[in-house]
């Protein structure tokens, strides 16, 4: 079974958790093992725990979830380039696929529900590429 690890932000909890359930569904259709669910506080803690998980010989990809909504500054934007950036450079150091189920940036409230489910199984679908069954 090929194990994975999930990152989650815990900011906005209800709807990572919803995010997180619909993505464990989609891993164990594809058989992957979730070996742990590492929860951080937002979005911006999340590339340091994938770049810890990754250096684990045991864990072949991780996916995370978050939501970066849009405030009233550039702020969002700013944190959600960096972060993707960050994931995407964690992806070749590691040589590990990362999927990313981050809604956002710049997300209105309105946004968020409809994108759960589609972001939560197309985090865990972007590592079929690169895992073996």
């Amino acid at each position: 079974m090929t194990n994975i690890v999930a990152v989650c932000a815990t900011y906005h909890l209800e709807d990572i958790e919803r995010m997180l359930t619909i993505a464990t569904s989609q891993a164990e259709d594809l058989g992957y093992n979730i070996v742990d669910v590492i929860r951080v506080p937002g979005c911006m803690e999340i590339p340091l725990a994938l770049d810890r998980v990754l250096a684990n010989e045991d864990v072949e990809g991780a996916f995370c979830l978050g939501i970066i909504e849009k405030g009233e500054t550039d702020h969002g934007l700013v944190l959600g380039h960096s972060v993707v950036k960050t994931i995407l450079e964690l992806q070749l150091v590691h040589n590990k696929p990362i999927g990313l189920g981050i809604i956002g940036p710049g997300a209105l409230h309105d946004h968020v529900a409809p994108r759960i489910g589609p972001h939560a199984t197309a985090a865990v679908d972007a590592l079929r590429p690169f895992l073996s069954d």
